[in-house]
């Protein structure tokens, strides 16, 4: 009987692809399931066998700790190289882009709001 065994809805490619590799690097037998095409399904990886799942499962949380240490090592060493953009780089980059983009939102906001407002006076 086949069970779910990881949700990928959200998840990177590399993290996917990852344990792609690691469930064919131990011979687990899965199988995907996809968005499908108007992206309502469930984009999953599936065990084939259930008797596997507590191993995989086991396999998953190791790989879940080393990947997290390493994301995390990487995030400190580009924030130590100041690598890590944040809003305030961004708008010194391209500060007429950013202006845009903000009077775009306000008048997104101006003209989502209005109406209501006019409607109560």
């Amino acid at each position: 009987m086949s069970v779910i065994l990881f949700r990928l809805r959200g998840v990177p490619d590399d993290e996917a692809d990852e344990i792609r590799e690691l469930l064919k690097t131990n011979g687990i037998d899965f199988y995907e399931t996809s968005a499908g095409n108007w992206g309502i399904s469930m984009p999953a990886i599936w065990l084939r066998d259930y008797h596997q799942l507590k191993q995989t499962k086991q396999m998953l949380e190791v790989y879940q700790e080393e990947r997290s240490s390493r994301m995390q090592s990487e995030y400190a060493r580009q924030k130590e190289r100041g690598e890590n953009r944040n809003l305030y780089d961004i708008f010194r980059e391209d500060p007429l882009r950013m202006l845009l983009y903000v009077a775009a939102v306000v008048a997104i906001i101006y003209f989502s709001v209005m109406p209501f407002l006019e409607m109560g006076g």
